[in-house]
């Protein structure tokens, strides 16, 4: 099963009731597998087209990738990477409830090509040393987030060159993006902007 580690950090995040919500997987191997999340402050699956058109995007890509999705909530992303055929995907989320439902969807799906750390994504940027082939950026929004993980990861030594950043934020947020980040693909979705990102150099010794 799916490894499984934590990282301690204090939460801001409101109490919640333990509600469920529920998404599809679009394509892959679990096409059309419905399964569960929590639903918890910040937290909104991608929605099925915008899934859709990322991995239209990454189609050539993700398969043997090596896949980081921080922010995972429910892990829809690294999930339906997982689906078409990711090498391994490595999930962070805060939250431990939406956490343990995530560990339970991947126990469900009986995959071995997955690790699951709760705990903070920015701090896990500032200490994690593997490079990733995709990176996964589905940060809460209108919490003043996105542009300090930007700026953390643009500063990791461990990003690689060639390494794909997908970026999904709400449309009316002003961002300022590395210069060493080519910007590959864009679009809107209602009030969402999602981009797709490609490093031209690297901070790798």
């Amino acid at each position: 099963m799916a490894n499984r580690q934590k990282i301690k950090q204090s939460s801001s995040r409101k109490p919640n009731r333990g509600k469920k919500g529920g998404f599809r997987v679009i394509g892959g191997q679990w096409k059309g597998r419905k399964l569960s999340f929590i639903e918890v402050e910040g937290l909104r699956p991608s929605l099925d087209r915008v899934r859709e058109t990322l991995f239209n995007w990454l189609q050539a890509d993700v398969h043997g990738a090596k896949v980081l999705d921080l922010f995972a909530g429910s892990g829809a992303l690294g999930i339906e990477a997982l689906s078409r055929g990711a090498k391994w995907v490595q999930f962070v989320e805060l939250n431990s409830k939406a956490a343990g439902q995530l560990a339970n969807n991947l126990d469900l799906l009986g995959t071995e090509q997955s690790s699951l750390i709760t705990g903070d994504a920015l701090k896990y940027i500032e200490t994690n040393q593997e490079p990733f082939d995709i990176v996964f950026l589905d940060p809460p929004f209108h919490k003043g987030i996105a542009q300090e993980v930007i700026d953390l990861l643009s500063e990791a030594k461990w990003l690689k060159e060639d390494t794909l950043i997908y970026l999904e934020t709400e449309q009316d947020l002003e961002l300022e993006i590395p210069d060493h980040w080519e910007l590959l693909k864009d679009k809107k979705a209602g009030q969402l902007l999602y981009k797709l990102y490609q490093v031209s150099g690297s901070l790798i010794d």
